[in-house]
């Protein structure tokens, strides 16, 4: 079936034209009915699927405190105050993760901007050395993970940091602070009864880069 319809990405683009709380209150319904519900159902039928990927994956279809992000910003140290994302996501974390920081998987959906994958982003300066440092101990395993079609994407320093050596076979990777993989899908891929399983196929195509970080880490996989 269908998780997601064209509703969802009406209600984003009418809220990013009137991204205030009188617009949103009077429209609630429309977000419980074309986002929210459709993303908790997404993610309470993918959790049995994720345990095949790995069983260290969490899906979690609470609709406050689960996989699901909340549609309110923190504008607390922001200059734009608008009060509501204009995009639903959804993470799937390590079971032994405290945050989104952990590896896991990502779902972002958006006008014009739907994607998904996983790996590793904005790690702390200890997990980001140990996956720097596991590159280096483990060169023909990273290789294994740079396959045609599976960009490692993120932040990167300009220089290769201190401590490692500048001509590293794997220089290019080690000046990386992010290291995930991401699809991108046409919002009519959304909207398709396949979805699902495109979203699998991302994950599948990252799991190997998320087993690497999890190994670096000492978290099992």
């Amino acid at each position: 079936m269908s998780y997601f319809t064209p509703d969802l990405f009406k209600f984003l683009k009418d809220l990013k034209a009137h991204n205030n709380r009188t617009w949103f209150e009077s429209n609630k319904a429309r977000y419980e009915e074309d986002v929210k519900e459709p993303m908790l159902r997404f993610i309470t039928d993918l959790g049995p699927r994720l345990k095949k990927i790995s069983p260290q994956l969490r899906a979690d279809p609470r609709p406050a405190g689960g996989s699901m992000f909340r549609i309110y910003r923190d504008v607390r140290f922001s200059r734009d105050k608008s009060p509501y994302k204009t995009n639903v996501g959804a993470h799937f974390s390590h079971v032994r993760g405290t945050d989104a920081h952990a590896p896991g998987l990502y779902l972002h959906l958006a006008p014009g901007q739907s994607f998904g994958g996983g790996g590793l982003w904005h790690p702390d300066a200890d997990a980001l050395k140990a996956v720097r440092d596991r590159i280096v101990a483990r060169p023909a395993e990273w290789k294994g993970i740079k396959k045609p079609g599976a960009e490692i994407e993120g932040d990167a320093l300009k220089r290769v940091p201190a401590g490692y050596d500048p001509e590293h076979v794997f220089a290019e990777d080690l000046k990386h602070k992010d290291f995930y993989i991401m699809e991108e899908w046409a919002e009519r891929q959304v909207v398709a009864r396949d979805f699902m399983d495109r979203f699998l196929d991302a994950a599948r195509g990252a799991a190997p880069l998320m087993r690497f970080a999890s190994k670096a880490l000492g978290l099992p996989w």
